[in-house]
């Protein structure tokens, strides 16, 4: 593998991402990291946020809405979608390992990991009662 040298613009955008817990996009990142590099482009962001997915350093993820999101928790976890205001959370639940194990029996390969989204209403747009103008996906 290829040595990168040190970017701070990297650590800082790293840094960003790991003290936040909204599963934000590119686009989100790139606002709050301007505040520390005024100068940085949205190209530099974005090709260091795919180098860190490519290190592991970082999860990209894809929910079907054409926003990627990024998270620095890359341990396996599950994550909730609210179909209403796209807000992305963390299910605090254990890994389930048992799933791969019964995956297995249906096929004829190596089971190695499973990745589960969650899809429906969160709390506050069920408060709010927006449940129902929602679009389902």
């Amino acid at each position: 593998m290829k040595i990168r040298k040190y970017s701070r613009q990297r650590e800082s955008l790293k840094h960003c991402l790991s003290i936040r817990c909204d599963h934000p996009t590119a686009d989100a990142l790139y606002a709050s990291i301007r505040e520390e590099f005024p100068n940085i482009s949205l190209g530099t962001v974005y090709r260091n946020l795919n180098l860190l997915v490519e290190l592991g350093e970082i999860q990209k993820l894809s929910f079907g809405d054409g926003a990627d999101r990024f998270d620095a928790r890359v341990s396996p976890h599950y994550h909730f979608v609210c179909r209403c205001c796209h807000q992305v959370s963390d299910l605090p639940m254990g890994h389930l390992a048992e799933i791969d194990h019964l995956a297995q029996r249906y096929y004829d390969g190596k089971v190695e990991s499973h990745a589960t989204t969650f899809y429906g209403v969160c709390g506050d747009c069920t408060r709010k009662g927006a449940a129902p103008a929602c679009k389902k996906q």
